[in-house]
């Protein structure tokens, strides 16, 4: 396996979609969707539920989400070649469970607004190229080894909760990686859930198919709400999923347009948060999968995971609160299994890279063991601070 090949350049700016579909590559795409879906959007039920808000204020919230950053992410990449990965903010999804209690949702949307609109002024004033610049390769990939490392351990840790679930996957694995490595994702995808519907694991009762219902609610604007929300918000989702993003991509062989990409990400949240988005941003769990070479062995051809994600999100946006009740009823060690196994090789290439440079391994080993600590600090998670960790050390020796 092959795990740090890493493209000198952006792909073909004429991708031929027909031409490079891949089951792999379609595999990698559907399974950073059960990761990303199945994982955080609990998160906005929690949310919604702490702000009052009803079953179709809800949906609408996933929902619109969904539509956006599933069919931006994927017109993206299915015209440039490039794999883009857009997302929500998990973290910013996690400050919500506590941050949306007791404030008007109408002034939730303002700060939801405020926050799209303070992104976009990052991406339109150039803003992350210089900054996505000054960031190494090594300490890229070690920040992507590093946020990946918990999700590989994932794998063991889920043992003690359904080993036979999980020892199926892995054997399902092994047994793929010798003798056909480009389907083992979709073969271990397969197995799961064969294997947690036989157990009687997947609780399908809890099912309640209802189309999404768009909910508008007109922006208000409040100086508190700005303040206890909106900035944080904004912060959150620049300093722990944006910049963490763009630098996978980098740490992958990609060389994005950063300050477009996030300009991008700004337009769509303006355009979803009247609907109940709390922000769009780029993917970076989403996008390790997508974008490692579990994907495609060639990296020129990883976009059509990307977009395979992006239209599965655009399809789940019809039935996003339904589908966030059911990923609820499937077990957990499937999806941390699933996802430890699917980002072996990403988490493998980003070691390699992160470690290759001697003059620079020391920095690296920084990044990575403050990334993977999973320490917070003011709201802002291990990734961000991982890359500052690595940065401060890189220049001190590097001066020195």
């Amino acid at each position: 396996m092959s795990g740090a090949a890493q493209p000198d350049s952006v792909p073909s700016p004429r991708p031929h979609a027909r031409r490079d579909v891949s089951a792999s590559a379609i595999a990698a795409g559907l399974v950073a969707v059960l990761v990303s879906f199945g994982g955080t959007a609990v998160l906005m039920v929690q949310a919604g539920h702490a702000a009052g808000l009803n079953a179709a204020q809800i949906g609408s919230w996933i929902g619109s989400l969904s539509l956006v950053l599933g069919a931006g992410g994927a017109a993206y990449s299915l015209r440039t070649g490039l794999p883009v990965v857009m997302a929500w903010s998990t973290p910013g999804a996690a400050l919500l469970v506590t941050a949306l209690a007791g404030v008007p949702f109408n002034e939730a949307v303002g700060a939801f607004v405020l926050a799209a609109a303070l992104t976009l002024a990052c991406g339109l004033f150039g803003w992350i190229d210089p900054i996505l610049r000054r960031i190494p390769g090594e300490i890229a990939a070690a920040m992507l080894a590093g946020v990946l490392l918990n999700f590989g351990m994932g794998v063991f840790t889920s043992l003690g909760k359904q080993p036979a679930l999980v020892l199926a996957m892995c054997a399902a694995y092994l047994l793929c990686r010798r003798w056909a490595p480009r389907y083992a994702v979709l073969v271990v995808m397969g197995v799961a859930v064969a294997v947690a519907a036989a157990q009687g694991l997947i609780q399908t009762d809890q099912l309640d198919l209802h189309l999404t219902e768009f909910v508008w609610t007109t922006p208000v604007f409040s100086a508190q709400a700005a303040i206890s929300l909106g900035i944080p918000l904004f912060v959150v989702a620049m300093a722990s999923q944006n910049l963490p993003g763009l630098a996978i991509l980098q740490a992958s062989g990609y060389r994005p347009p950063a300050s477009r990409l996030v300009a991008a990400t700004g337009i769509l949240g303006l355009l979803a948060a009247p609907f109940g988005a709390h922000s769009v941003t780029l993917g970076a769990i989403s996008a390790a999968i997508c974008t490692g070479p579990e994907a495609h062995p060639d990296p020129s051809k990883r976009y059509i995971a990307a977009a395979t994600y992006g239209l599965s999100y655009f399809a789940l946006s019809i039935v996003a609160g339904a589908v966030a009740v059911f990923f609820q009823a499937l077990p957990a060690a499937l999806l941390a299994a699933l996802a430890g196994l699917a980002l072996l090789g990403t988490i493998m290439g980003g070691m390699a890279t992160a470690m290759a440079n001697p003059a620079r391994r020391e920095a690296a080993l920084i990044t990575l063991l403050a990334t993977a600590s999973g320490f917070s600090f003011w709201g802002i998670g291990s990734a961000f601070w991982g890359l500052v960790a690595g940065l401060l050390a890189h220049t001190l020796f590097e001066k020195g």
